[in-house]
Parts: structure tokens; sequence; C-alpha cells
């Protein structure tokens, strides 16, 4: 397991770069993980975010594109466009979830 430092706190992350402990996550860390993928966040990205935290909470698995689209209400189109190349894996990772099981 591997350690980030961001903001002076320590952030445990496996060897893909997601987050091991959800606790560690906050919004400053959202940031500076969206950063290190080239992503600055916005209120659209934060809604999307906000609703994997959601349905992350109800489900116990990172939400794909499919529930996005059809509980989300966040279109296709629109996550490529936040999310450029892996809207789901970007957003997960962004969010302090695991991988989610259906990205390679």
């Amino acid at each position: 397991m591997a350690v980030l430092q961001i903001n002076g706190s320590s952030i445990d992350v496996n060897d893909e770069g997601y987050m091991t402990n959800h606790a560690q996550w906050n919004p400053d860390v959202a940031a500076e993980l969206a950063k290190g993928l080239g992503v600055t966040l916005t209120p659209a990205h934060w809604r999307v975010l906000n609703f994997i935290d959601k349905d992350f909470g109800e489900k116990g698995v990172v939400p794909g594109i499919r529930r996005m689209n059809k509980v989300g209400g966040i279109p296709t189109k629109e996550l490529y466009d936040l999310f450029p190349e892996g809207p789901i894996k970007k957003a997960a990772k962004i969010s302090g979830y695991p991988k989610p099981a259906s990205c390679v």
C-alpha cells in the first residue's frame, strides 16, 4: 500500500491510486486527487461526486454509467465531458472510493 501526502495529511491508496480508507477523504483531498488527474472541480463535477457518495452509501458499490444516467440523471456525454477518458474510474478515484468492478 502506498501513501500520498495531501495538504499535510497521509492518504492511504492502493497500487492504482484508489483510496483504501474513505475516512481520510474530504473536499480538499478530492480537489488534489482531481488535479492529479488533470481535472479542475466545478459544481457539475461535485454533482457527480455527491451522487457517487450517496449511491455508494445505499448500495455499497460505485455506480456504473447506466445507473448514473437512469438514477442520477447525469447524461453519458456530460460524464465524458467532465471526466474525459474513463469517467467512472476517474470520478470514483476523486470520490475516494474503490475502482468500480466493471472497469478494467
